[in-house]
């Protein structure tokens, strides 16, 4: 969690709602418009009771005052299509990988309400976790140590005070750095089965909703346990990952593909 977003709730009684969608794993960014629009036209259509967007949902972010420069047009577009979705119902976000630097001003600008990694939801089926997912990637341990010095307070506040412009070349080098390494790996760390288990047994729930995996899957992790991944987007790629993920009271929970006729 970042440090500019201290004492985040862990618990939300949602247990009233009939309708909740989830999302995760957009990864916006300004040279890639069709999965801006899609993700746009979503919000706009979306019907349920309250929104969770899991983290990623920007490819990156390194800092608030980014909102501040010139070249920010495209951040604000997409915060405000958020503001608008939360006229209609409330919006949570949990941080992500790319966006753990997503701090209070820009949630207030989105009318989002951040919430800790994980939380328990008390919904009327049940208490669940929702999560990121990336804390769960033990085999990771690159990457695991690599999160735990990012997310630390002394290491934000060191990287926030640098220049906006020395920022953002840092993303964009560790974004090449982590593609490359994506592009050799052969087989991703997955979330790690007994740490998901003992994460749900400690917080006495039966369900977790998370991201970052982009491997969209039900598992069974125990009769009464159950692990449901969210599928990242990409309005550009064959056949195109853009994905409606919501519970609803009754039905339980529904995965569908967005109908392409949107997406131009």
């Amino acid at each position: 969690m970042s440090s500019s977003l201290p004492q985040l709730p862990a618990t939300l009684d949602v247990r009233k709602l009939e309708r909740l969608a989830f999302l995760s794993d957009v990864h916006l960014h300004a040279g890639d418009m069709p999965t801006y629009q899609a993700w746009a036209d979503y919000l706009e259509h979306v019907q349920a009771d309250a929104m969770f967007i899991l983290g990623d949902l920007f490819e990156v972010w390194v800092g608030d005052d980014v909102l501040s420069g010139t070249e920010a047009e495209f951040e604000h577009r997409c915060l405000q299509q958020i503001k608008r979705l939360s006229r209609r119902m409330p919006v949570y976000w949990v941080a992500g990988n790319r966006d753990f630097l997503l701090g209070p001003t820009a949630c207030s600008t989105a009318g989002m309400q951040a919430l800790n990694d994980p939380c328990v939801l008390h919904t009327a089926n049940g208490d669940w976790l929702i999560s990121h997912g990336d804390a769960l990637c033990l085999a990771d341990t690159d990457y695991q140590a690599f999160r735990r010095m990012v997310r630390s307070p002394g290491w934000q506040t060191q990287f926030l005070a640098t220049p906006l412009h020395e920022r953002k070349q840092a993303a964009l080098e560790m974004r090449a750095q982590s593609q490359a390494r994506q592009s050799v790996l052969t087989d991703w760390a997955d979330v790690d089965t007994p740490a998901a288990v003992q994460w749900l047994n400690q917080h006495q729930a039966t369900a977790l909703v998370h991201g970052h995996t982009h491997r969209p899957a039900e598992h069974l992790l125990a009769p009464s346990l159950r692990r449901y991944v969210l599928s990242d987007w990409s309005a550009t790629d064959k056949p195109p990952r853009l994905e409606s993920f919501v519970w609803q009271r009754g039905r339980g929970f529904e995965r569908s593909p967005l109908p392409t006729t949107t997406h131009h």
